[in-house]
């Protein structure tokens, strides 16, 4: 199932207290990116995160689920109403995770 483009649009807004937000399309879900690193997306209408020493932290209880079929587990934000959380919770994974890739020019 496809996301939602409403929900991703609802995450977002959510999300509006940090500068530096982007997401981008792939496959009918959302990947999304902070300062330009990977740290999460939307899934089949569920917020998801990378499950890093910080994530886990703040979000102890948190359900690891597979974004689709074949990927690595991550975690699920469902306190996705409390913009503070997210804020605290995105900046606080942004040191853990890796740097974009460079793309070769051919």
């Amino acid at each position: 199932m496809a996301s939602d483009k409403e929900y991703l649009g609802y995450i977002t807004e959510q999300l509006s207290l940090l500068e530096e937000i982007t997401y981008r399309a792939m496959m009918g879900e959302y990947v999304l990116y902070y300062r330009g690193r990977v740290f999460g997306g939307i899934y089949d209408d569920r917020f998801l995160v990378k499950p890093v020493k910080s994530a886990r932290e703040l979000m102890p209880d948190a359900m690891s689920e597979l974004p689709y079929d074949g990927a690595k587990e991550m975690l699920l934000v469902d306190n996705v109403e409390d913009r503070e959380f997210l804020r605290q919770l995105v900046t606080a994974m942004y040191d853990e995770l890796p740097e974009p890739k460079k793309r070769r020019k051919n």
